[in-house]
């Protein structure tokens, strides 16, 4: 039941990711063409809440979704399986939670 649930956990996760992904690649082009330097993009995206939804919702599909994937290429590449694959599971999901939350936090509100 928990390959299940993971495995139904990742695909919602990509279904998250997939707009979220192409949301940013075309707020990147717009800034790139518009010629904005970092300073400017930072002013934007800083005190807003919307970037804030925006960005905290693809980190937290991003955690979830490459946490799983990692977990799935260490137990097909190695056999790892129990308790140890489920410590890498979630300890690579909260570092990544941690990491993106940092970045997120930088970007939109330090």
């Amino acid at each position: 039941m928990l390959n299940l649930n993971l495995y139904m956990a990742q695909r919602l996760s990509a279904m998250v990711m997939a707009p979220l992904v192409l949301g940013h690649l075309a707020v990147m082009a717009y800034a790139i063409q518009g010629g904005l330097t970092t300073a400017e993009i930072l002013g934007r995206t800083q005190g807003s809440i919307m970037w804030f939804l925006f960005y905290g919702s693809l980190v937290v599909a991003v955690s979830i979704h490459a946490a799983i994937g990692l977990r799935v290429i260490l137990h097909e590449t190695t056999g790892i399986r129990g308790a140890w694959l489920g410590v890498f599971t979630y300890g690579t999901g909260l570092v990544l939670l941690t990491m993106g939350a940092r970045a997120l936090w930088a970007v939109t509100w330090a």
